[in-house]
């Protein structure tokens, strides 16, 4: 039976629950790269119940331990008892957060998630200074860094920024002639780096005459910071979403919220109420308004006309392949949505493991833990390569930060695209 977000704090329930069938083995992220039993979903359960009962002292080798998990939750989805590993881990990195400290570049990273304004200045500031610190590659939209720094490796592919970013970029609110309207929570990545999801999702919901609402206020849905144990900053941006949302939704009217992003719309969604599991008025709440969030292929495929209209484009000279990330399939159950639209317009070849973790894992396997990152993502890009696709494809920014840098590596050429921007590009008037 599934477990509650009550039942996760008790630890060595969970851990009694395990059978040791090892299931998990095969498909654990971790383990793939760094094949040690305690780096195993079940060697973890076994160390979170120990750390419950006072057996295990929460030492800066068990610290290691906790933050070397991926938080894929390909474990929970092969389980025979849907133990909720993934979430357990997600607790008790809180404990570590609260007795370890976090690291200053997080601190200054998770400060930039809180404020809107103080995100805006900071990546302005970068795009006005970005080729001081990095090496622009244009034909890619990508750059390098010149120093090798915890979250900037010199050897690293990364988006590069842009001047104005989406939200910035357009009145809040866009009328588009129809008797529809819908909320954009675009995402931190898409908003100051790829920003042309935004523009192509704009783009679709004017062609469907759907209005649009930027929400401008929003805050970052901090999966950043929940996924590192920063739970300060998960309380403070949660709020004020939750808050601000259900405003929006009573004052605009809006029907949906509609995400590009399976991390932004997995916490949006569904771990908000998991982190208010003690908070019983604000877990109603974000409960409530999780029936309006959707990933943006989701609501596109079963709310409006969107397939029938791609049906009557032109199909494209290109061939596409699709990574399903783990907050969309696994978490979400959608994987299916982005693939019937995407196959209106192009043909589209399956990788050998579209369902295995891309490696990206969240600020600390990014930072600390980079060499488990690269050594995990090392094999999609071969399956990428292998399908001697032109496009590779997911709907998260983090998977196409991870992908990216991973087939830069490996001299990969294939380029990478949002569902959306590829249902975008088969939309538009060719002749135009």
């Amino acid at each position: 039976m599934q477990k509650t977000p009550q039942d996760i704090f008790d630890y060595a329930n969970i851990t009694d629950d395990c059978i040791k069938c090892g299931k998990c083995i095969p498909v654990c992220t971790i383990h793939n790269v760094n094949a040690d039993e305690v780096t195993s979903p079940r060697g973890f359960l076994d160390l979170l119940g120990a750390y419950q009962r006072g057996k295990l002292e929460l030492d800066k080798n068990v610290k290691s331990i906790f933050e070397s998990c991926f938080l894929c939750t390909a474990c929970v989805e092969v389980c025979p008892k849907s133990l909720p590993t993934d979430m357990v881990i997600e607790q008790v990195r809180s404990d570590i957060a609260k007795k370890y400290g976090i690291a200053w570049y997080k601190k200054a990273f998770f400060l930039l998630l809180r404020h809107r304004w103080l995100n805006d200045l900071a990546f302005k500031l970068g795009w006005a200074f970005q080729t001081c610190g990095f090496k622009i590659q244009e034909d890619i939209d990508s750059m390098k860094s010149r120093f090798n720094l915890p979250m900037l490796k010199a050897d690293r592919l990364l988006p590069s920024l842009r001047k104005t970013s989406f939200l910035n970029a357009y009145e809040e609110n866009i009328t588009n002639g129809g008797k529809r309207k819908v909320m954009i929570f675009i995402g931190c990545l898409a908003n100051y780096n790829y920003r042309n999801i935004g523009d192509s999702l704009l783009e679709i919901l004017e062609t469907l005459e759907i209005d649009a609402y930027l929400a401008k206020e929003q805050k970052c849905c901090s999966a950043p910071a929940y996924f590192t144990g920063d739970f300060d900053t998960v309380d403070n941006n949660a709020k004020f979403n939750i808050e601000y949302f259900e405003k929006i939704i009573e004052k605009e009217g809006v029907e949906a919220i509609i995400v590009p992003e399976a991390t932004c719309s997995a916490m949006l969604k569904i771990d908000y109420a998991h982190y208010f599991h003690d908070q019983p008025e604000w877990k109603k709440r974000a409960e409530a308004l999780s029936s309006k969030i959707f990933m943006a292929t989701e609501w596109l495929y079963k709310h409006t006309q969107l397939e029938e209209l791609l049906a009557q484009r032109q199909r494209e000279d290109l061939v596409v392949t699709y990574h399903d990330p783990c907050h969309a399939k696994k978490m979400q159950g959608i994987h299916q949505e982005p693939r019937e639209l995407i196959s209106k317009n192009y043909d589209m070849v399956e990788m050998s493991d579209s369902n295995r973790c891309c490696g990206f894992g969240g600020v600390t396997m990014q930072s600390e833990k980079y060499h488990f990152a690269k050594a995990a993502g090392a094999p999609k890009a071969a399956m990428i390569e292998e399908t001697k696709a032109d496009v590779v494809s997911a709907e998260c920014s983090a998977c196409r930060m991870q992908i990216n840098a991973s087939m830069s590596y490996a001299d990969v050429q294939t380029t990478f695209k949002n569902p959306i921007e590829l249902i975008a590009d088969a939309l538009r008037d060719k002749d135009e």
